[in-house]
């Protein structure tokens, strides 16, 4: 009996658009014997009560028609038993979440580069209010800076309501400053109390 079965990311991908990747049916359609893909596997730890899930390689053996495959994995687990390298995977194209190929569709890769966001907008909930772009302290960092227009100064001297996470994180929370993202540095918009609308902020 299995005590593992293979995860359908179809609907995290569609709830997480910006922060989750799966292949486009053009990638998937390149998949080939020989290369590796990576699934998503659900399955039982040593206790009956643990449930985990490993996000792991699988070395491609065998390409059927109709978008099925069979498989060896490629890595052992770090907490699901009864698995181990080596062992035989059955799997469809709509279990694959990463491969060899470059995917010019891959949607997440232009938010990964990261931002400061005030923990009103990632845990409470809150619209983005006020959002500014300053030069980034490093490569991954964007510049970009997001608020609630709430935060008092205390507690932005609070480093523990400030989260350091990816655009795509923020997006997931509020994306309608996605089309300001590309702005440059220095510039600076809030959202206008009538209208609802990012406006630039000269004084920002």
């Amino acid at each position: 009996m299995l005590t593992w079965q293979l995860e359908d990311p179809t609907d995290i991908a569609a709830a997480n658009k910006y922060t989750f990747y799966k292949p486009s049916p053009e990638v998937l359609s390149k998949v080939a014997v020989g290369e590796v893909v990576k699934l998503i596997f659900r399955g039982q730890g040593d206790d009956a009560d643990d449930v985990y899930v490993e996000r792991m390689w699988v070395i491609v053996d065998v390409v059927h028609p109709g978008n099925r495959f069979e498989g060896r994995l490629d890595n052992d687990p770090y907490n699901i038993r009864g698995l181990q390298a080596g062992d035989p995977v059955s799997f469809e194209a709509r279990h694959i979440i990463d491969t060899a190929h470059q995917d010019p569709h891959d949607f997440t890769a232009k938010y990964v580069k990261r931002a400061f966001v005030t923990h009103r907008i990632l845990r409470d909930g809150q619209p983005i209010c006020f959002l500014y772009r300053e030069e980034p302290d490093d490569e991954q960092d964007s510049g970009w800076r997001f608020t609630a227009g709430d935060e008092t100064d205390e507690y932005m001297d609070d480093a523990n309501n400030i989260s350091y996470v990816s655009l795509g994180a923020v997006l997931s929370k509020d994306d309608s400053v996605l089309h300001l993202l590309d702005e440059p540095e220095g510039s600076a918009f809030k959202r206008d109390e009538a209208s609802g609308r990012f406006v630039p902020d000269l004084c920002g």
